[in-house]
């Protein structure tokens, strides 16, 4: 999947934002933490996504804290900015999310 990265304003992120709940913008990033049953689910998740992180050459901050993942989203190589390709990424990471079992 190649697209052209294109940085998004402040009002392209807050709009783009209402149909991603639970994800804020907050420091310069698109931020959101997820809640699972159990920690080896918080790996697994890890482990689905990293194929399509590598596929866009896009990848996610990401802190593990026992069965919370908070994934933090911005581009370094562009400035530290926010990026459709960011949007792109919470929205495959809300998709396989969804085949875990919530804290």
């Amino acid at each position: 999947m190649k697209l052209k990265i294109k940085v998004l304003s402040e009002s392209e992120i807050k709009e783009k934002l209402k149909e991603l709940p639970g994800w804020e913008y907050k420091n310069g990033r698109l931020i959101k933490t997820f809640k699972l049953k159990s920690f080896m689910d918080v790996i697994y998740l890890v482990d689905r996504l990293a194929p399509f992180f590598e596929e866009l050459d896009h990848h996610a901050d990401m802190e593990i804290e026992h069965r919370k993942i908070m994934f933090k989203l911005w581009r370094f190589d562009i400035g530290m900015k926010v990026t459709n390709y960011d949007f792109l990424v919470a929205e495959k990471i809300e998709a396989i999310s969804k085949q875990f079992p919530k804290a």
